[in-house]
This record gives C-alpha cells, sequence and structure tokens, in this order.
C-alpha cells in the first residue's frame, strides 16, 4: 500500500522547502547545491555493483541495512552529473534511515512531481530518477523478504 506524502513529514518538509523558490533555475540551483552536501563515496564503493542500471549519468548507490527485527535502510550515492547527484541527495533525504517496509510504501516520484521538478526534467534525467527510485524500492522489497 502507498500512502499519501502529505502524510510524510520529510516529504512533507521538502514539499514546504522548494515552495519558497520562486522558479525553475531556483529549484535546479537548489537541486545542485544538495548534491554538493553529499558524502563521496570511496572508490571501491563506485562499483558496477553499486552502479544504478538505467541512468545516462554514472549514478552509484550504497545501501546499508541494519539488524534487527525491523530492517532500518540506509543510502549514500553519488554521480559523476551534478543535476543527478542532487535528485540523489533529496531522493536519499527523503527515504534513507528509514525501515524498509516504509520505504516500499512511500510514493517517491509523487514527491517530485509535487515539487515540480518531474516535469521540468529531461527525458534522461526523469528516467535515471526513476531508475534510482526503483532500485531503492527493489532494495526495500528485498530486505522486506521479497514482500511488501
Amino acid at each position: 500500500m502507498v500512502w499519501p506524502i502529505m502524510n510524510d513529514p520529510r516529504a512533507r518538509d521538502i514539499i514546504d522547502e522548494f515552495d519558497f523558490l520562486d522558479d525553475w533555475e531556483e529549484r535546479y540551483r537548489h537541486v545542485i547545491e544538495l548534491g554538493k552536501a553529499l558524502e563521496p563515496l570511496s572508490d571501491d564503493e563506485r562499483s558496477e555493483a553499486n552502479k544504478v542500471k538505467g541512468c545516462v549519468s554514472q549514478v552509484w548507490l550504497v545501501t546499508t541495512i541494519s539488524p534487527g527485527a525491523v530492517p532500518i535502510m540506509h543510502f549514500r550515492a553519488d554521480s559523476d552529473a551534478h543535476i543527478v547527484r542532487g535528485l540523489a541527495a533529496l531522493l536519499i533525504r527523503l527515504v534513507s534511515d528509514r525501515p524498509a517496509k516504509d520505504i516500499a510504501a512511500l510514493d517517491a516520484k509523487a514527491v517530485f512531481e509535487a515539487i515540480g521538478l518531474a516535469e521540468n526534467l529531461s527525458t534522461q534525467r526523469s528516467n535515471g530518477l526513476s531508475a534510482m527510485i526503483s532500485r531503492i524500492k527493489a532494495e526495500a522489497e528485498h530486505a522486506l523478504g521479497g514482500t511488501k
């Protein structure tokens, strides 16, 4: 089951933050700035296994799952493209350090639509964002044993 994004505090915070930005240019610059704050990945983490398939840019996603009855997932990412790195930073802010069941249920695409990024991205970047979201959801479902 996917819950409405407005019921999610992180999604609301991101939407509110982008509501203060007047136009696409400001939003674009803000996304790039968010990407600059990402923790860099090591050369070992920039492996083929961590590469997100379906992105024109190179994107690496590293997932850590804390042990326990409720798997909590932590994500780190990097990209060779500034805007994609920023999109990854936004996505990580939305999903990282959450229970896998919450990540599997969250409609991350709706958040990007609500902040006006979805309709202003090129087709290639939209496909890359979808690939990142799909990978994160797949990893959440895998952490749950293949079920939501």
